[in-house]
């Protein structure tokens, strides 16, 4: 089963995917209240048995808004792939490098992400995102999993020079439409077990730049999932975004960052792919007081 929230006039409706077309499931809920429900997969499946041909839309020109259109909590691992560590100079973490995104800093497949007008210094970053589907903490790893709906892409865009100004790594991380999510969640019960042996890349203007493997995780999706519980109730609809594979621009030599004009593009086996096109911030339209 995919998910996805699509805008159709001038509201977002969440949806069900199959191959290139896609079926509006209802106007009055969203993503997130369909996956808290008692049981997502019935009540998807039973919408659509009762759906018409005509009730299918085809999904050339959709627009994408983040797969959970409201996230309650955006947690990011940050060095969870031991050559990426390496790649930057890291050791490898024996806890994992938590970090918080916000809703505004991300934006749907097919939209532009934007690099900043304060920096050029704007770095892609392929990620597996885990879509929490039920409300839980303190959690074990045997039972982490079990707290999982599904799966999505996730573009940790990064503006480096700022995630460098301070210890903590808001700033680089937080830009406005920086960083991307979607198209469509991926149920996980069509994927291996915690998301493990896919293979994860990304590519700029069609160039290969990264190529891992989400078995390559320091901290795989179960263990994640349990130690974020300690801290906080992860909640339906909440996504974790994994970390990234080797390969990130500022790691090359010399380093290759993302400018307008550019197609970025993520992809992660049996999920699918995720494209935005690179585009300057636009000052004319920045709000000022005065």
């Amino acid at each position: 089963m995919r998910l996805a929230s699509i805008r159709m006039d001038g509201r977002t409706i969440p949806a069900l995917v199959e191959g290139e077309r896609f079926l509006p499931l209802t106007e009055s809920a969203s993503v997130k209240a369909i996956i808290a429900g008692a049981d997502p997969a019935g009540w998807v499946a039973g919408k659509r048995a009762a759906a018409t041909d005509a009730d299918w839309k085809l999904l050339a020109g959709a627009t994408f808004d983040l797969p959970i259109a409201d996230p309650g909590k955006i947690i990011c691992i940050g060095l969870n792939y031991r050559d990426h560590a390496a790649e930057g100079g890291n050791p490898i973490p024996d806890y994992p490098a938590l970090f918080m995104r916000t809703r505004i800093s991300l934006v749907g497949a097919g939209q532009p992400i934007v690099r900043p007008q304060a920096s050029e210094r704007y770095d892609y970053e392929a990620e597996l995102a885990i879509v929490i589907g039920k409300t839980c903490r303190h959690l074990s790893e045997d039972q982490a999993l079990d707290a999982v709906f599904g799966y999505t892409l996730f573009n940790d865009g990064s503006v480096r020079d700022y995630q460098r100004k301070a210890p903590q790594w808001t700033a680089g991380k937080n830009f406005d439409a920086s960083g991307s999510v979607g198209p469509a969640i991926v149920s996980k019960d069509e994927l291996p077990v915690g998301a493990s042996g896919l293979k994860i890349m990304s590519r700029v203007n069609g160039a290969l730049l990264q190529n891992g493997n989400t078995g390559d995780m320091i901290f795989p999706v179960a263990r994640a999932v349990s130690i974020i519980s300690e801290v906080m109730t992860l909640e339906p609809g909440d996504l974790i975004a994994t970390g990234t594979p080797a390969g990130v621009g500022y790691a090359r030599k010399p380093p290759l960052w993302m400018k307008a004009g550019d197609v970025c593009e993520v992809e992660i086996e049996g999920i699918g792919c995720l494209v935005n096109p690179v585009v300057d911030e636009d000052m004319s339209k920045t709000r000022r007081l005065g």
